[in-house]
């Protein structure tokens, strides 16, 4: 089995470790309404899976007459104030799985749109050394669905990124994933990912092992469907 192990597992973060896309809505809600706008559930969800700096030139189509540096760290800092107060709502299976997959001695990374600043504070809430490298969406060029994010994320490992498997909730992020030659599990949180590509995709991470992770891998190294 080792040898069908993924050298490496990329780990998106948020609707993929952590719920967060709510807090997000409600930070852009409340940001679009104050400039006397409206932005309801489904306006948020064209910004799952973007950039930040994406997601804030068309939060000022809606009406935000702020730079777009502001948007970003200006949401960001609302969303990390939720964190704090309402506490990190993890995914089901998903800290569990990490951790497993740490106590195998596999590889991981961290690659989000987030900027550092929250992903520093999702890392800090794991309770464990839970990632050999960080990707933020602020250290990147290009934010998914490019795959810069990803190729980075193995740059880091020093692991060729063919022998990286991602973990995406969103189609940008499998977009991205896919796009950078990574092995690609897809497990929908807000979004279906009945169209988006993915060499397998899984209802959710709840009760999964890493033997489950491996078989994906295996299965997607020698053609077969996962």
């Amino acid at each position: 089995m080792n040898q069908a192990l993924p050298a490496a597992v990329l780990w998106d973060m948020d609707g993929t470790l952590v719920d967060t896309e709510p807090y997000w809505i409600r930070a852009e809600t409340a940001l679009v309404e104050s400039y006397g706008g409206t932005w309801t559930h489904e306006d948020g969800l064209q910004l799952v899976g973007s950039g930040l700096w994406d997601s804030a030139r068309i939060l000022q189509r809606y009406g935000v007459d702020l730079p777009a540096d502001r948007i970003v760290h200006g949401l960001t800092d609302e969303v990390r104030a939720l964190l704090a107060t309402e506490g990190v709502p993890w995914q089901p299976g998903a800290r569990e799985l990490l951790q497993a997959v740490r106590e195998r001695g596999i590889r991981t990374a961290l690659v989000t749109m987030s900027i550092r600043s929250m992903a520093d504070d999702v890392v800090a809430a794991m309770g464990f050394e839970a990632f050999d490298a960080v990707v933020s969406g602020d250290e990147v060029e290009h934010p998914k669905p490019h795959p810069d994010p990803y190729l980075r994320g193995a740059e880091l490992l020093e692991v060729p990124i063919g022998r990286c498997l991602a973990i995406e909730d969103s189609p940008t992020g499998l977009a991205s994933a896919m796009g950078a030659g990574a092995v690609t599990l897809g497990v929908p949180h807000i979004l279906p990912l009945d169209d988006a590509p993915a060499d397998a995709r899984w209802a959710s991470l709840d009760g999964r092992t890493v033997d489950d992770l491996a078989a994906v891998f295996a299965a997607a190294r020698t053609g077969e469907h996962a």
